[in-house]
């Protein structure tokens, strides 16, 4: 099979006076992927560069996806597919009885000799119908936790697939961090991410102590720039340098992340205009999520530390799944 050809684009690469650099693409020259970044050490000065765009850029297929959360909720519930067996043979067993009874009924009512045997063959297909009822309720009801938990999976497997930037060198997935570090997904305007960047400040040492990290999400394409101002006292220069640790990650692949924000946003029946947040568990799960702005507060008191005497204990203890 061949392999997909590579695409180039140039791109103007204009310093912005609020988060860094604009990445402007010029139409005439397509590109399959649009890589947004919001960092940039260069001099400030206009540039023309290019960005090549290949197929191995490209997300793997849906299908590779579906296929790995069924194998994860196979892990996860290793009976239920024994149990919905059990209950489809339930279902059939009680049919085939009830079918049998149902041509005892009808040949017993037209043969009065038989009169005798209608109670036995009414309550014998009442016994039937019952149990075909209720392993049909069960299973039905199975199938439904198998397909939500799917869906969870497949939206889990999605966001590990995604892209953050941690520094100016280093672009690694989402699926990394897994048990390293809690992840909250902030998704709104630009004041939203600022104020909640504000909010956030008191509890910086709490966040940091419990391994959680921030990816901001700019709906409006208008990351504010976050004051880390450089202070000469020794102690609130460590602070700082939390604080710039609390929210170093970026998103890349911009419109990867709007995409899986927007289909997350229609799951729950929330306007795709409203601020949202995200809360991941250390094994990448999410463990809650919300509009408006997160509650640093409650992850502070209800998540454990990462260091310590119970960091090993507790490392589970990120609260139930969504």
């Amino acid at each position: 099979m061949a392999a997909a050809p590579t695409q180039f684009a140039y791109v103007l690469v204009c310093p912005s006076p609020h988060h860094g650099t604009t990445l402007r693409f010029l139409p005439q020259f397509p590109c399959s992927k649009r890589t947004a970044l919001y960092t940039y050490s260069g001099n400030p000065r206009f540039s023309l560069g290019s960005v090549s765009c290949s197929a191995a850029n490209k997300p793997s297929p849906s299908a590779d996806i579906s296929s790995s959360a069924k194998i994860r909720s196979e892990v996860l519930s290793p009976f239920r597919s024994l149990r919905m067996f059990f209950y489809l043979a339930f279902v059939a067993s009680g049919a085939l009885g009830g079918f049998i009874a149902a041509t005892q009924l009808i040949g017993a009512l037209t043969n009065p000799s038989r009169a005798a045997e209608v109670s036995d063959t009414l309550k014998n297909l009442g016994i039937d119908i019952g149990a075909v009822s209720l392993f049909a309720f069960l299973y039905i009801r199975e199938n439904k936790a198998k397909n939500a938990q799917v869906a969870r999976l497949v939206r889990e497997e999605c966001l590990s697939r995604l892209k953050v930037r941690i520094d100016e060198k280093r672009i690694i997935p989402v699926s990394s961090l897994r048990g390293i570090a809690r992840l909250v997904i902030l998704a709104g305007p630009g004041s939203f991410i600022k104020e909640s960047y504000k909010l956030s400040e008191p509890y910086t040492e709490g966040l940091l102590d419990r391994a959680v990290l921030v990816v901001p999400f700019a709906t409006d394409g208008e990351l504010p720039s976050f004051e880390f101002q450089e202070n000469q006292d020794l102690e609130l220069e460590e602070l700082t340098k939390r604080r710039r640790r609390v929210w170093q990650l970026l998103p890349v692949f911009v419109s990867e992340w709007s995409k899986w924000l927007d289909e997350q946003k229609k799951l729950s029946n929330v306007s795709s205009d409203s601020p949202v947040y995200m809360s991941l568990r250390m094994d990448g799960r999410v463990r809650g999520s919300g509009v408006g702005y997160p509650p640093w507060n409650a992850f502070v008191a209800q998540l454990p530390p990462v260091k310590g005497l119970w960091s090993g204990l507790l490392d589970g203890m990120d609260g139930r799944v969504l």
